[in-house]
């Protein structure tokens, strides 16, 4: 009988343990009767409203580029690719003039 893949590393050596599934790779359980649809990652930006995959954003704070002499001004737009579930640098976006870019949630806002 095949198991759906880990949720959480996409590995497909799942087993079953009574009514949980485990992944042995990532020691990863959960209940397969119960939905993961809502366990999509998010993060939440200088006002406070939930961040998306999608999401047009505007920076509010110049921000300085490590290791480059490259600044990015403020009200610069991006758009958020995807969203990781990190502690520093959580929007993976696509940065008007500058290009793709990893970027804190707490410097920009909801355009």
């Amino acid at each position: 009988m095949s198991q759906p893949p880990c949720p959480q590393c996409q590995s497909e050596y799942v087993y079953p343990d009574q009514n949980m599934l485990i992944c042995p790779e990532c020691g990863f359980e959960w209940d397969p009767s119960t939905s993961t649809d809502d366990d999509e990652i998010t993060a939440k930006d200088a006002n406070g409203s939930v961040l998306k995959a999608g999401d047009k954003t505007t920076v509010i704070k110049d921000l300085k580029i490590k290791g480059s002499s490259q600044v990015i001004k403020v009200g610069t737009k991006a758009l958020v690719r995807r969203v990781l579930d990190k502690k520093d640098h959580e929007l993976d976006c696509k940065v008007d003039g500058i290009g793709e870019m990893m970027v804190t949630a707490k410097f920009v806002k909801k355009a």
